[in-house]
């Protein structure tokens, strides 16, 4: 699925948007502009689980209890304390972003099926809470709201109604299409891959989360606001847990990884419901609730036959008429202020970087890695070896912070960093790629690879909503441009990173990496699956940034790549370092070869 569409697409999606938004000046039944205002208010609350949900992958049944929060609030300020019903606006914002922010510090840490069932629990105690308080109404709500004016003119007619929320909906979409096609957009895409690798790429991750999810409150609020005032009345019905569960399947069935699936899941599934209340009745009669049973059986149905939504299988069919463009671009020159951009600085030549002081990791009774020491200067290249099960990427991770080491020292140009979690470790000057490929299948190379430039970028959430971070965009992903093309793959720059061989997606691993302007790199097996060619070309480019100062430690089983191209070798078999040397006297070495049972000739 590809979440920013393209260039010609991009013009189908708002021709799209602006036939809706001239629709209730053509002469329509008034039906039809109430649907419409539902359709919109729905989008709009699906949206915020497009964001959270479907790129940041975490799932939320609770968006409709936000959703009346934002409507509770203007409905109480506007009716009992008489303000005006523009400000219930900010104030339900305000309300809704404080309970976002506090909820999402508690669950979204949560992983598993443990996040859903927390977002199940307190929706059901909002809901709860709607209907118990007395302020509030109870389950009789809140009526007599007033309608929305503006220098005086009524708001209340459903075809002004329209207009505004329709203008909100394009605006939030608006904001969302700019915040994902920039840094922390980025950051976002990279929270569903877990914490592993956006972490190593100095991404808050526990920070992007509570994010999204009060960016999806936020949203949801706006919808709550503007319902309350077409409505004119609030009451707790529409805001428990199966308006919930609704919204949820608008975002799924429109494509819960595109923007504009949020609008047409929402279309579809409004209509639908609304088709199916009055035909059912005529077809098996008014004694039961039939169009539960259809409905959820048509969505069932749907996600069998198009798992990634109906969004997908239209932008596919638009293709085939206009044939489809690159939207992240970088540019073709160095944009201005790129050469000022900090680099960091290379250590003296020869001077350790790496100290590795009786390094062990234990899980439980298994002892991973016990008592490692080695170290790594400047400008060096040394191979980690050993057998499969030897240790050596629970080395990498105790390196680069992804596990904590049991006891033991791991010092980086003096510093001790095995007590730092692997964000701090990068932006000391560790960049690293992963045994098992961490990618975004469906973002391009170019997209991926500018990852590795979030420590590069200062641009906060809200200056990338409204553009105001177009230049050091520009600068972010001239950068990660210029690795790609430095590690030969210019040509895939604008292709799905899914679609590439695995060989080519570790190279562009790499490339990520350097674009977090490294003094040691450390690769995990960065041979695996390359041709001969792309070997020879990945043994220049590391010995090119050997020359530049640059240090690399490397896993590899390709014994004639790891011994033309170090100049140490350590090798590990059950957790313990059981050789170090030069790679004429590993090969000579008889407890290497004895571990590797003749495997080295």
């Amino acid at each position: 699925m590809r979440l920013l569409a393209s260039l010609s697409t991009k013009k189908l999606q708002w021709l799209l948007f602006a036939w809706f938004f001239l629709f209730p000046f053509l002469p329509v039944p008034s039906f039809w502009i109430t649907l419409g205002n539902y359709i919109g208010l729905y989008a709009i609350a699906a949206l915020g689980l497009v964001l959270l949900t479907g790129v940041g992958g975490l799932t939320s049944f609770g968006q409709a209890a936000f959703v009346g929060l934002g409507a509770y609030t203007t409905a109480y300020l506007s009716t009992t304390l008489g303000w005006s019903p523009w400000l219930g606006l900010p104030m339900g914002l305000l309300v809704s972003g404080a309970a976002a922010l506090a909820i999402g510090a508690m669950t979204v840490r949560l992983s598993g099926h443990y996040l859903p069932l927390a977002t199940i629990a307190w929706s059901l105690s909002l809901y709860y809470l709607f209907g118990t308080l007395e302020f509030l109404g109870k389950y009789d709500g809140i009526s007599g709201i007033p309608p929305l004016t503006v220098l005086g003119v009524d708001l209340s007619s459903p075809r002004v109604m329209y207009g505004l929320i329709w203008f909100c909906l394009g605006g939030c979409v608006w904001l969302v299409l700019n915040l994902l096609n920039s840094r922390p957009g980025r950051a976002i895409h990279a929270l569903a891959k877990g914490k592993t690798m956006p972490e190593a790429m100095g991404i808050h991750t526990a920070q992007y989360k509570v994010l999204v999810f009060v960016l999806a409150a936020l949203m949801a609020s706006l919808s709550g606001w503007l319902y309350a005032h077409l409505q004119r009345s609030v009451s707790a019905t529409p805001f428990g847990l199966n308006m919930g569960i609704e919204y949820l399947f608008m975002a799924v069935v429109g494509g819960v990884g595109h923007v504009w699936g949020a609008i047409l899941g929402a279309g579809l599934l409004t209509g639908l419901k609304s088709q199916l209340q009055d035909w059912l009745p005529l077809l098996l009669g008014s004694n039961g609730n039939y169009e539960m049973l259809f409905f959820g059986l048509m969505v069932v149905l749907l996600l069998h036959h198009a798992r990634d939504g109906i969004w997908p299988r239209v932008t596919a069919l638009w293709a085939h008429v206009h044939p489809p463009e690159p939207e992240v671009v970088a540019p073709e020159i160095a944009p201005e202020g790129y050469s000022d951009m900090p680099r960091r600085a290379k250590p003296t030549p020869g001077s350790i970087i790496l100290e590795v002081n009786e390094a062990r990791k234990q899980f439980g009774g298994l002892v991973a890695v016990k008592d490692m020491q080695f170290d790594l200067r400047a400008g060096e290249i040394v191979g980690l070896i050993g057998p499969n099960g030897a240790g050596k990427s629970t080395m990498f991770n105790l390196v680069t912070g992804v596990l904590p080491v049991t006891s033991g020292e791991i010092r980086f140009c003096g510093q001790r960093i095995d007590t730092l979690d692997s964000r701090r470790i990068v932006q000391r000057g560790i960049g690293r790629s992963f045994q098992h490929v961490h990618l975004i299948p469906h973002l391009s190379v170019l997209e991926n690879v500018a990852m590795g430039t979030h420590l590069r970028g200062h641009t906060d959430p809200v200056r990338a909503a409204l553009r105001l971070d177009r230049v050091e965009e520009a600068r972010l992903l001239y950068l990660a441009a210029e690795q790609i093309k430095r590690v030969g793959l210019e040509e895939f720059m604008h292709t799905p990173a899914g679609s590439l061989a695995l060989g080519q997606q570790r190279i562009l691993e790499i490339a990520r990496a350097l674009c977090t302007d490294p003094v040691l790199l450390l690769l995990d097996e960065p041979a695996a699956g390359l041709r001969l060619k792309e070997k020879q070309a990945l043994s220049t480019l590391l010995q090119q940034l050997k020359a530049e100062g640059m240090s690399v430690l490397l896993v590899e089983h390709d014994m004639d790549f790891v011994m033309g191209i170090t100049d140490r070798l350590v090798v590990m078999e059950f957790g313990s370092k059981i050789a170090e040397g030069l790679p004429t006297e590993i090969q000579n070495n008889e407890a290497v070869l004895a571990a590797y049972l003749g495997g080295i000739e």
